[in-house]
């Protein structure tokens, strides 16, 4: 039989085809091992592990099936993790060899950068938190088993392993948490060396001289500044005219863009890749104006592919089961996460909605919970999103592009870090808070900010907002001071009042 090992790199159609001839042995001949279960969660990533854990909180016999050697799907792996860890890293490294010390009354000479340290250092990140949810899964006695699996029936899933075995587990209900998979680009062939994606782009051996990357949505511009402090310039092509992907504030994201730029990212807007060609130990990647035509050729030592990511569904079984993807490969799902076999739940990347960890860790809990008889809610509207740069930025609720198509009228509250105590004293100053909420009733319709600890001060917007707080409620609120908080705090007051304190 073919090693799984190669299976698992190659496309749809070799699999299907390794799948069939697994199918045809006997349950004797195939099988290793023969497991029962309440529920079976396919994949365990942050919506898996997480629903896995709340299924075995709540009584149910529970296994979870990995494909990969470690748990923690893409974003504790090649995601959400590695890549903080490189950004704050990377970002110290910046402030010590550039004016950010030096400004703060800190001289330092001779700074080096040791890049493979600076990868040990987020290898053993990575290390310790796919670890502790090996550790969580024996705690809370989750069977893991390792392989890829595959729904070979409306009460079944067979795990295929790298021993070519097979386990085959008997349960009642099965929740697909697959999560998603780099978007491949038309023409354009990743090596993960110098063509990468962003699993390469958290590996590279050196610092490129040039880097040039297909997009400046949230993983262009996080991985773009990255290098760019490390020594790289960088420049990002991105189609649509504004940076920061969908959902970002307008505003905002013209402010990011100008702040980016000043740190010395630059940008070509309107934008399109036609074809990127390895030349030797260079890239060569031809652009065209979205708008006028123009055409220009590129040079650069990496390029890094970042066009966004796709669910993950191939070969899980789901059209044998008369599961049908839409358009985009996505598991339609009703609100309670059920696929049109009622006990085939699906929930993160691989259904519609943001493709968000803490989505995914939120649509687990909730869809676990209602498994177990309880009730099944998540207000999509109140889910944030951050981008890890510096400054951070991070958004929730409605834009104002949003409240003017939907007709909503609204009053728009903004306070500058430029203003806030700690920041200034942080010599953070960068970006502001902007809030809108409604013109009538005065609830906190969205918030964005831009600045220092954007990615935890959007939480305070979030729970306004999932509690229906009003902006008055919110700058009525206590906050301690000095704090980058306080700005927020301020924002929310001229909304409901036009006049903030301190600015």
């Amino acid at each position: 039989m073919l090693s799984l090992n190669r299976i698992y790199s190659v496309t749809k159609a070799p699999y299907s085809g390794i799948c069939s001839a697994i199918g045809s042995l006997s349950v004797t001949q195939r099988c290793h091992a023969h497991h029962e279960a309440d529920l079976v969660v396919i994949g365990s990533g942050p919506g898996g592990y997480v629903a896995a854990i709340k299924a075995a909180q709540l009584g149910m016999k529970t296994v979870c099936v990995e494909k990969n050697p470690t748990f923690g799907g893409t974003c504790l792996n090649v995601g959400c993790i590695p890549s903080k860890a490189l950004l704050n890293n990377s970002h110290y490294y910046e402030m010590a060899k550039g004016k950010g010390f030096k400004e703060r009354g800190i001289e330092v000479d001779n700074v080096r950068l040791n890049l493979a340290n600076l990868m040990l250092a987020k290898d053993k990140a990575v290390s310790a938190l796919t670890g502790g949810i090996a550790h969580l899964f024996k705690n809370n006695k989750i069977t893991p088993l390792k392989g890829h699996g595959k729904i070979t029936g409306s009460n079944e899933v067979t795990v295929l392993k790298e021993d070519d075995t097979t386990d085959t587990v008997t349960t009642k209900n099965i929740l697909i948490a697959t999560g998603s998979e780099v978007t491949p680009f038309p023409g354009i062939t990743i090596d993960e060396e110098v063509i990468v994606s962003s699993t390469g782009a958290l590996k590279l051996a050196k610092v490129p001289e040039r880097l040039i990357v297909i997009g400046a949505g949230v993983i262009g511009l996080e991985l773009g500044s990255v290098w760019s402090r490390l020594g790289s310039k960088v420049t990002a092509v991105e189609f649509l005219g504004s940076i920061g992907g969908i959902g970002i504030d307008s505003e905002i994201s013209k402010n990011f863009q100008r702040i980016l730029t000043k740190q010395g990212l630059k940008f070509k807007l309107n934008t399109k890749v036609m074809a990127a060609e390895r030349q030797g130990d260079k890239v060569v990647v031809s652009v065209e104006g979205v708008k006028d035509g123009k055409k220009e050729d590129m040079e650069c030592e990496s390029l890094l592919v970042c066009v966004g990511r796709r669910p993950y569904t191939v070969n899980l079984g789901l059209e044998e089961q008369g599961i049908e993807c839409d358009n985009k490969g996505r598991i339609p799902v009703n609100s309670r996460f059920q696929s049109v076999v009622p006990n085939i739940y699906a929930i993160g990347d691989c259904i519609h909605g943001p493709m968000l960890a803490h989505k995914a860790e939120d649509e687990g809990i909730v869809c676990v919970e209602g498994i177990a008889g309880g009730p099944v809610h998540i207000d999509y509207n109140c889910v944030p999103s951050v981008i890890y740069t510096h400054p951070e930025v991070a958004w929730v609720g409605k834009t104002e592009e949003d409240l003017k198509a939907e007709g909503v009228e609204y009053n728009v509250g903004k306070f500058p870090f430029a203003a806030n105590s700690r920041a200034k004293t942080n010599n953070d100053t960068d970006g502001l808070v902007k809030v809108l909420g409604d013109k009538h009733t005065d609830r906190l319709l969205g918030a964005h900010i831009i600045g220092p600890s954007a990615g935890e001060l959007i939480n305070e917007g979030a729970l306004a907002m999932e509690y229906g707080a009003s902006c008055e409620d919110v700058a009525r609120v206590c906050h301690a001071h000095p704090t980058c908080s306080e700005a927020f705090r301020e924002a929310n007051l001229a909304a409901y009042s036009g006049k903030p304190i301190n600015f």
